[in-house]
């Protein structure tokens, strides 16, 4: 990581110092962390098993780390190349180098560079090539007290460069003057923080736009201090702009730029040139800086409303990748339709697909009794506990259908849940999918992968691209890039904190797990069809282009249940085997091959004789968090931490919206978290709304302090608006 080159030295040694600082960690820690994400280590890795060096970082100290210092190598990068570009011009001075050294934002470094900056040709570029940048910096200077400005202009007629009159060379000046203005770095600094303390941001309908659904109704006349504005709506107006139904504007008040202009550049009453200088900065704000900073400031806006926005979209999706496993249970997944019928899987308790068929019981077939025959046999010939129902198109219908399946059917009934389809399409025509099921038509894959959504929504949502599982607003409105490389890191983290088992794992899932990629996937996944399960996790190195590295990233995250050795079930990693088995030995019911493993309740009598964890961790050859992550992983192998949340609400009958009355209290599960408050599903096709008003009776910042996708909740019914189906709910329970 650190090169010879003494320069690159002194910059790296600062972007680790300043990371460190603004992040409040130990210099050390960083500089650790660092060299190992050089290195090639992933982060759930060197969360998991590097504690030691890092000081005990987590996962969010280290992708912030990362990121951060991503952005000053890029920043050190770019300081380089201005300094040799002013250097080279010969205009590079002491005060000058200096500025650009200490800055720690980007933009600051490009304001400094902005005047040395090659650029096309403008009015002053033109102005200078014609000989006026001395009459210009006469009009700067405010020095000149005697004369009129057309006696010192008239020294720069000259026809042959298109300076014809006196006139012509004041105002080829005042070009100049005002380009200076507009590229003042201070200036530009100074009225920056102005528009983002003290401007309005506003919107009307555009002009002949025809907003027929009324989408951008609430911006029809709409104004917001800039310092207030929430970010989803700079997205939304942004998203009404680009469909041109709204035009945007991003104004300072009266007088406020010009103040700020008129400080920096204080007019002398005195001098002969104060109408000359006033006029320059005047054109200067109106035609140059203003609309320059009105494109930085609405810039700055939507990076951070995207930000925020993908923020949130990785905060729901963190919940719902980690929602716990239906296990053992025989699902029947419909995927909803009138015309083309619904699609109907029946999947046993690994995942197989046992039955596929398509049933047609509504519009224009409506069938009904012929599909709940079907669906009862179904029933009845695999044992189904559950019912799994996309809540797309025909959702509502195929629920009622399903309600009368169950109360046809002998006890113990099966129950059934609306599980959501987003992205089931997507990984329908997927390659994937075509792999996975090359017999099967496109249309017939989704109700599959609705029904595994219950069974084990981890391993089957890693196989849809995560920005197509729709658990946020305005994914597709914000940096796609960006957005991917966020939601691939928060299933890459959610895969790793659950494990996988190595020997049931498809490829899509194994592909997240620490040091894995897609190639390495696919390996692992034919090794194991054409040698068999695998037995240990030290086999892994006899799978193609699966070195020691990759092996040393994997293996902790790659669990075997029923393996030669039982420490391969758990998170030990194996470089920490010996001392497991040393551990093993202390706590009396291990053997030098460890075979077997200490019951929950021994480990737990042991933690609680243990006077100093630092010298059992000394005999051992490992550090303290070491030892202790391995005394909770002996405590319990095989832990599945989705395990202990709550499971999925499981429904028997349909609740109608003719059923709500205002007052009623219900119990429901968390969707959706935007920034404005929460969807929640109570049984209905749609689901209700908690304002974040309506979420505490305290004051709450964000709807995400309070709820989470996948949390169940006890809502009451505030109010019904059967026309447009919709329900408004509240948590503020008595």
């Amino acid at each position: 990581m650190v090169s010879s080159d003494s320069t690159t030295l002194v910059n790296e040694n600062w972007i680790i110092e300043q990371a460190a600082a603004e992040l409040k960690l130990r210099t050390a820690s960083a500089r650790n962390a660092l060299e190992l994400l050089d290195e090639g280590a992933t982060i759930p890795f060197i969360s998991r098993y590097r504690k030691e060096v890092t000081g005990n970082l987590d996962e969010e100290q280290l992708r912030q780390l990362e990121k951060r210092v991503t952005y000053l190598r890029q920043l050190s990068r770019r300081k380089q190349e201005i300094v040799a570009s002013i250097e080279q011009q010969g205009k590079l001075t002491a005060e000058l180098k200096a500025a650009i050294e200490k800055a720690v934002i980007l933009q600051e470094i490009e304001d400094l560079y902005l005047p040395y900056r090659p650029k096309r040709h403008t009015r002053a570029t033109a102005a200078r090539e014609k000989g006026l940048e001395p009459l210009a910096n006469l009009i700067l200077s405010q020095k000149t007290f005697n004369g009129k400005p057309g006696d010192y202009a008239a020294k720069f007629i000259n026809p042959e460069k298109g300076v014809d009159s006196g006139e012509t060379a004041l105002s080829g000046a005042r070009d100049i003057v005002a380009e200076q203005v507009a590229e003042d770095a201070n200036l530009r600094r100074e009225l920056r923080q102005l528009f983002l303390k003290q401007a309005s941001f506003s919107a009307m309908l555009a002009k002949g736009a025809k907003d027929e659904e009324g989408k951008y109704q609430q911006y029809y006349d709409y104004a917001e201090p800039v310092a207030k504005i929430p970010p989803h709506r700079i997205l939304a107006i942004n998203r009404g702009e680009s469909e041109e139904a709204l035009k945007v504007n991003l104004a300072l008040p009266p007088g406020v730029a010009e103040k700020a202009a008129a400080y920096n550049y204080p007019a002398d009453s005195r001098c002969i040139f104060r109408t000359e200088l006033e006029t320059a900065i005047a054109d200067s704000l109106k035609r140059l800086l203003i609309p320059s900073l009105q494109n930085e400031v609405r810039a700055a806006l939507t990076e951070q409303a995207e930000a925020h926005a993908i923020k949130i979209f990785a905060a729901n999706l963190r919940q719902l990748l980690l929602q716990p496993p239906l296990r053992g249970m025989a699902v029947l997944g419909i995927d909803p339709g009138f015309r083309t019928g619904c699609k109907v899987a029946v999947i046993d308790t690994t995942g197989k697909p046992i039955a596929n068929l398509n049933i047609y019981p509504h519009e224009p077939k409506n069938d009904w009794e012929g599909s709940k025959k079907i669906l009862l046999e179904l029933t009845k010939r695999f044992k189904v506990n559950v019912f799994a129902i996309g809540n797309g198109t025909a959702s509502r219908e195929t629920e009622m259908l399903v309600a009368e399946v169950i109360a046809a059917c002998p006890e113990p009934k099966p129950s059934y849940v609306i599980v959501s389809e987003a992205g089931a399409s997507v990984y329908s025509a997927s390659e994937l999918a075509r792999k996975e099921f090359p017999d099967l038509d496109v249309t017939q894959r989704g109700n599959i992968s609705i029904a595994r959504r219950l069974q084990d929504p981890l391993a089957e949502l890693v196989k849809v691209e995560p920005k197509a599982i729709g658990v946020g607003l305005y994914q597709h409105d914000v940096d796609q890039k960006t957005l991917g490389q966020t939601l691939d890191a928060v299933v890459e983290s959610c895969v790793n904190y659950v494990g996988v088992n190595l020997n049931t794992a498809s490829s899509a899932l194994l592909r997240y797990v620490s040091g894995i990629n897609r190639k390495v996937a696919d390996s692992i996944v034919t090794y194991r069809e054409t040698k068999g399960s695998f037995k240990t996790r030290r086999e892994l190195l006899k799978v193609p282009g699966l070195g020691e590295k990759a092996f040393e990233q994997a293996a902790g995250f790659l669990k075997i249940p029923d393996g030669t050795n039982p420490l391969d079930n758990t998170f030990v990693h194996p470089e920490s085997y010996e001392a497991a088995t040393k551990l093993l030995s202390l706590v009396g019911l291990g053997n030098s091959k460890a075979t077997t493993l200490p019951s929950a309740v021994a480990v737990k009598e042991f933690r609680s004789k243990l006077k100093s964890v630092d010298e059992i961790a000394r005999q051992l050859g490992v550090g303290a968090l070491t030892l202790s992550d391995i005394l909770d992983d002996l405590e319990k192998p095989g832990r599945d931490p989705r395990d202990e949340l709550p499971k999925p609400i499981l429904r028997n009958d349909v609740l109608k919206l003719q059923d709500l009355k205002p007052g009623m209290v219900l119990k429901g599960t968390v969707r959706n978290v935007i920034d404005f408050g929460a969807f929640v599903d109570i049984g209905l096709k749609q689901d209700g709304l908690v304002h974040i008003t309506e979420m505490s009776n305290r004051f709450i910042k964000h709807p995400l302090d309070v709820v989470q996708v996948g949390q169940i909740i006890e809502v009451k019914v505030l109010g019904i608006d059967e026309k447009r189906g919709r329900v408004s709910l509240s948590m503020k329970l008595p």
